[in-house]
């Protein structure tokens, strides 16, 4: 495959600041794979990183969810060849530092990620190390963005551990969010409930069947249905999962949890958002809050479910642009008629 010297990207100066640009190649280290990217994925997370959050680094070629094919290889690589078809994991870890020597890979103290830190797939061209390549075969290049949020929702479900014969209830109904909903069925959950807005997403939670129930939320006036998700689940769920990113909805999550449950802060939420929670509940019904960002080291595992279809994809992503329409794209994103976008290349 021949390479050209230069390729378009679009590319931030700072927050909000972005323009289509030509920009050279990315350098090719001894053990970097250059893909040709045919399709990158944008989330919520991309409209973070426009405004400047997400430990976003600027200037920035942003896209974190990036499939292609092979364009070459650094003179250290084995095991892949040009033309084959690969997805990448956009982090990049130090394995120095005091959290990676304890095996906490997650929490690099110089945790690096492709389309936040360092240059991403929102470009013709974007190198990653080898080991953070990976090959797939069945998922067309569009689905095959959602195994990076994918492998975020795997990570999710590492962190839960349900034991067998949980109950769940999930605020929200965005892709991480069914992806992982679908995992939990797949992995202990015997009974998932759905709770999000009336509309596109949750829809298509119902078309990939996602949950055993789901409760549509009146966008306007959603008491009547959490009051009824209280009626019908008197000693709450095991666990609760907030995928919305609503601080409002955060703070009441832990209502819904039984007590020795879990609840999960898995939405990505604004820097400044703050909730307030009594801590004698959370002391007396021994609650666990925990965490769930990003991850590591989940491709494989999330290629053997979305590549086999017992994770099913189709239709998340239903609005794709090129580059030129970047903006067309985030406002998309923001008013939600999107559930989710990427950008793709001829």
């Amino acid at each position: 495959m021949s390479l050209p010297a230069t390729m378009k990207a679009l590319r931030y100066d700072k927050p909000e600041s972005y323009a289509v640009v030509e920009v050279p190649l990315p350098t090719l280290r001894d053990n970097d794979v250059l893909i040709k990217v045919k399709a990158c994925g944008v989330c919520g997370t991309d409209l973070h990183i426009h405004e400047g959050e997400f430990i976003a680094k600027f200037p920035l070629i942003p896209g974190h969810e990036t499939v292609g094919v092979v364009a070459a290889i650094g003179k250290d690589v084995k095991g892949f060849q040009v033309g084959e078809r690969v997805c990448a994991d956009n982090s990049e870890l130090c394995n120095e530092c005091f959290y990676c020597r304890r095996g906490q890979l997650l929490l690099c103290e110089k945790f690096e990620a492709h389309g936040v830190t360092m240059d991403g797939g929102f470009a013709e061209y974007c190198a990653y190390p080898a080991g953070k390549v990976f090959k797939i075969h069945n998922l067309s290049d569009v689905d095959a963005t959602l195994l990076e949020p994918a492998s975020c929702a795997a990570h999710g479900l590492e962190k839960i551990a349900p034991k067998i014969g949980s109950s769940v209830l999930m605020f929200g109904a965005g892709p991480t969010g069914l992806c992982l909903a679908q995992l939990l069925r797949h992995n202990g959950a015997s009974h998932v409930v759905i709770a999000a807005p009336e509309g596109l997403k949750m829809d298509l939670a119902k078309k990939l069947d996602c949950a055993d129930a789901y409760v549509p939320l009146s966008r306007s006036n959603p008491q009547a249905q959490f009051d009824q998700i209280k009626s019908d689940n008197p000693y709450g769920f095991d666990i609760v999962v907030e995928a919305t990113g609503s601080p409002k909805i955060l703070e009441d999550a832990i209502n819904y949890v039984r007590r020795g449950g879990k609840l999960v802060v898995y939405g990505v939420y604004s820097d400044t958002a703050r909730v307030s929670w009594p801590p004698s509940k959370i002391f007396g019904d021994e609650i666990t809050i925990l965490g769930s960002f990003s991850e590591t080291y989940m491709f494989p595992t999330t290629i053997g479910y979305l590549d086999t279809g017992k994770v099913k994809v189709e239709g998340i992503v239903n609005k794709t642009y090129n580059l030129e329409q970047w903006a067309e794209c985030l406002e998309a994103m923001r008013n939600k008629t999107a559930i989710k976008a990427a950008i793709v290349f001829d």
